[in-house]
């Protein structure tokens, strides 16, 4: 797919849920099973609106161009671990996202099936992706090994 078919394809779709935010909050609660999202519908409101303009600011199009494999020169090998730190969730925007303590974070549907349709699973692909988002524990390492001159 071309850059910018998934960035219509990106537009429509924040265009159609910004449209629909009145009533997506009961949509997610009966989707994933939680109560909270309609008892505090104002505040889960609130949130959607946070997450929708954080997915406009390129999230959403890098899963269209990306996480679908439309793009397939995109991928780096990656190595290092979740610090559940909530930088790749939308820089803490999330409105899926929930504190566990001081300074770390959970998914709040992480064992839901309908999470494997997003592009949480799949971060980061490559190193635009931990520099987006700052991740403290992920880098970018070289296909191939480094020689030192001594070994050469």
């Amino acid at each position: 797919m071309k850059k910018h078919h998934a960035e219509k394809i990106a537009l429509a779709l924040v265009f159609i849920f910004k449209c629909l935010l009145p009533v997506l909050p009961a949509v997610v609660g009966l989707l994933f099973w939680k109560k909270q999202y309609l008892l505090n519908y104002r505040r889960t409101s609130d949130k959607m609106t946070i997450h929708l303009n954080a997915i406009s600011q390129g999230p959403i199009q890098h899963y269209f161009q990306d996480i679908l494999r439309f793009n397939t020169e995109v991928c780096e090998p990656v190595q290092g671990h979740c610090s559940q730190c909530g930088n790749c969730c939308l820089n803490r925007q999330c409105v899926f996202l929930e504190q566990s303590s001081a300074d770390t974070f959970i998914c709040g549907i992480y064992s839901s099936p309908l999470r494997r349709f997003s592009n949480c699973g799949s971060f980061p692909i490559n190193g635009h992706d931990i520099e987006r988002y700052q991740c403290p524990t992920y880098r970018v390492v070289s296909p191939y090994p480094v020689m030192h001159l001594q070994q050469i």
